[in-house]
């Protein structure tokens, strides 16, 4: 099977580097473009389309390897295609917030009933439960697409750690989806990573979240409920970090955490000093850090009361040390060398 897991891998990336391409001259030609302005912290207008690279690169691989011999892993493509899909949607012609909300909840609904659920209380509760916790997840992931190669990254390197921790709970086929998602992020960061060239957009933000809540939730149905928080909340930490953060800085401000802002930790990280790369890669270094407290949970080395002390301490400090930035100053922008510059003239 470890074969058959690298072929998935291997294939996901070279597809999702070649495919992002073509989709990249689509987007110009359709002028499916995100321009600067407004709380947008990139200089140039950058094409979308990249998240139905992604989707691509993903979905392909795994349904070739898997077919649809597994019913949740068939369920949870299948939901986040559609997911995929309402992503296009609204980078097109953006939708209304509870159209949204509603069509993700009605997909989650259809992962939760192909048997993908968390087990906190033991009652048709935890079919609630789940449908709300993949659904803010989902979300969560969205928000933190807003600088050049952070969600790209984070997403790797979730989707690695998730990747292996099933392969330790014999969870074979969600390890085949896993790793295809882990090398789609890495086959598309050359086209994201700063200064990026193409964006992913909410197609491939809402694919990428949704995947990863319900991967996640697989690998903590039918565990203890602490196993079950903290398989859920380390595996997600920077995305649910990040949204705390944001949601509780807007409401103690009066302003609506609904609208889009420069508030985010990347953003405070980048008013730090940091340049776009360095906080891409600090966000996917605190990632590697939580998705190895989960494997060493899972793993028996550590207990979860403790992995989740050693993360919540980590979220300490990384808010402790951003409490003082402004959220008002500007982002630096990024240099554009004179070469660059000159050849888009």
């Amino acid at each position: 099977m470890s074969g058959t897991i690298a072929l998935a891998a291997g294939t996901a990336c070279i597809l999702t580097v070649t495919v992002a391409v073509p989709l990249r001259r689509l987007a110009l030609h359709w002028d499916l473009v995100d321009r600067p302005g407004g709380h947008r912290a990139h200089t140039r207008p950058t094409p979308y389309l990249g998240g139905i690279a992604i989707a691509v690169g993903t979905a392909v691989p795994t349904a070739i390897a898997l077919g649809f011999a597994d019913l949740q892993i068939t369920a949870i493509l299948l939901a986040a295609t559609a997911v995929c899909v309402l992503g296009l949607i609204d980078d097109i012609a953006p939708l209304p917030a509870a159209t949204r909300l509603t069509v993700e909840a009605v997909v989650a609904i259809g992962v939760v009933l192909s048997g993908v659920q968390v087990t906190v209380t033991g009652t048709w509760l935890d079919g609630a439960l789940t449908v709300v916790w993949v659904v803010v997840m989902t979300n969560s992931f969205n928000l933190l697409d807003n600088m050049d190669g952070a969600l790209g990254t984070v997403a790797a390197v979730t989707a690695g750690l998730l990747a292996a921790t099933a392969l330790v709970q014999g969870h074979i086929a969600l390890a085949v989806l896993l790793a295809a998602l882990t090398c789609a992020c890495l086959g598309f960061l050359p086209h994201n990573w700063a200064p990026a060239r193409m964006f992913m957009g909410d197609s491939g933000s809402l694919f990428l979240g949704f995947t990863l809540a319900c991967s996640a939730t697989v690998l903590v149905t039918g565990r203890p409920p602490d196993e079950t928080i903290a398989g859920l909340l380390l595996p997600t930490f920077v995305a649910t970090v990040d949204t705390c953060v944001v949601f509780l800085s807007r409401i103690l401000t009066n302003r609506s955490p609904l609208q889009g802002g420069t508030d985010h930790v990347s953003h405070r990280l980048r008013r730090t000093g940091l340049g776009t790369r360095t906080v891409a890669t600090t966000l996917g270094t605190i990632t590697t850090i939580t998705g190895a407290l989960c494997l060493a949970m899972v793993l028996d080395w550590l207990s979860p009361l403790i992995a989740l002390v050693v993360a919540s301490v980590i979220a300490v400090v990384l808010i402790g040390l951003l409490r003082g930035v402004s959220v008002d100053s500007p982002v630096q922008r990024p240099k554009t060398p004179q070469k660059i510059r000159e050849r888009r003239r």
